[in-house]
């Protein structure tokens, strides 16, 4: 399908790794304004998570990369809420909680309120600017104090 091939370097986590994490950040690549087929696989294979309700109650947010300006960042974050939604799971969009810099309009930078992104160019080759890089561990940070609140409750 035109990915690029795995890294041996980055760790894969398994469907049923998902219930022992307090929360869970997914990022995928975009194609058409969606998750990737790949991603979707993915998320098909949480059957038996759905099934017991395991990921239920869980904060889970999205970053994703898309290949141009147009690629469909914000229709890729609202098509994957439905997975999540399935599943019980808490959307926590990062919202305009970065504050100023989510309204620059000096440089071209992926992402939104619903989560950090990155435009990778049509063939891949854009790496992320530092505004995109920033957006990113903001979200991070954002999210992981999030679910440390919903772990103590």
């Amino acid at each position: 399908m035109y990915a690029a091939p795995k890294r041996e370097d980055h760790p894969v986590i398994t469907a049923s790794q998902l219930a022992e994490a307090d929360g869970i950040l997914f990022g995928f690549p975009t194609r058409f304004g969606m998750m990737a087929a790949q991603m979707k696989a993915f998320f098909d294979s949480t059957g038996g998570l759905w099934q017991s309700g395991a990921l239920a109650g869980k904060p889970a947010g999205v970053f994703f990369a898309t290949g141009t300006q147009g690629g469909g960042q914000e229709t890729t974050a609202l098509t994957a809420v439905t997975q999540l939604t399935h599943h019980g799971m808490l959307f926590v969009p990062v919202g305009y909680t970065h504050g100023a810099g989510m309204f620059a309009m000096d440089e071209v930078k992926g992402g939104s309120p619903y989560g950090a992104g990155t435009f990778a160019g049509a063939d891949g080759s854009r790496l992320p600017s530092e505004a995109e890089l920033a957006l990113a561990a903001h979200q991070g940070k954002y999210f992981a104090g999030i679910a440390k609140k919903l772990k103590a409750v």
